[in-house]
């Protein structure tokens, strides 16, 4: 089992759920920060001390308050981890539903695990972490469902064409956009076209749903 774990999560009455569960794993060593700032610069002095944590367990959203904070979600937290201690194993443990960020975690900072928060999280954090441990990566059955179903690729282009008409830019405005900023294709017909395409992508019936399916997904 893990024998040094350290916990990103700024809600307390979370923490006793995770205790529990390390110490139902019998992990000889674990920590708690409220901060990802504070995180990233333990794992910097483990690791200059020559005593690395074997596992990150953070949250994916942290409240801001007084405290100023270079890095402020547990997305940041892992992409930096990951440039200083690429073997770190990371278990994300959220409310995160987006499947854009959680797609992102797994593909570009390979996580190892995700576990939502919510009834029989405790459970499913102790499942994982053993799984984890064994070498295995863990995507909960209904993230991976969303993901399957919304694997469409998006692009620079898309997300661009996406967030102008989220601001509610019409779409000859934004052919003229394109056109000044010299993205292509940028004529009507074909910003149209993908347009529809996005939207049969997303099963949405018009701009409006399309739109609030993509703020749900993080697309934008």
């Amino acid at each position: 089992m893990f024998k040094k774990v350290l916990i990103a999560e700024d809600h307390e009455i979370r923490n006793l759920g995770v205790i529990n569960t390390l110490e139902e794993l019998k992990v000889a060593k674990f920590e708690f920060v409220s901060y990802c700032d504070s995180a990233l610069q333990k794992i910097k002095k483990a690791i200059e001390e020559n005593n690395p944590y074997d596992l990150l367990i953070t949250d994916l959203v942290f409240d801001k308050d007084f405290v100023e904070q270079k890095i402020t979600s547990g997305q940041q937290l892992v992409a930096e981890t990951k440039t200083i201690q690429p073997e770190l194993k990371v278990i994300a443990f959220s409310i995160e539903k987006k499947v854009q960020v959680i797609d992102e975690l797994f593909n570009q900072s390979k996580i190892n695990g995700y576990v939502s928060k919510g009834r029989n999280d405790a459970k499913e954090l102790k499942n994982t972490i053993k799984k984890v441990f064994a070498g295995e990566t863990v995507i909960p059955q209904d993230i991976l469902n969303s993901l399957r179903n919304n694997s469409f690729e998006v692009t620079d282009y898309d997300i661009r064409l996406l967030d102008l008409l989220a601001k509610g830019w019409k779409q000859h405005e934004i052919m003229d956009n394109f056109k000044d900023e010299g993205l292509h294709p940028n004529s009507r017909s074909a910003i149209e076209k993908r347009l529809n395409d996005l939207r049969e992508s997303l099963n949405a019936k018009n701009n409006i749903e399309m739109i609030v399916i993509c703020k749900d997904m993080g697309i934008i």
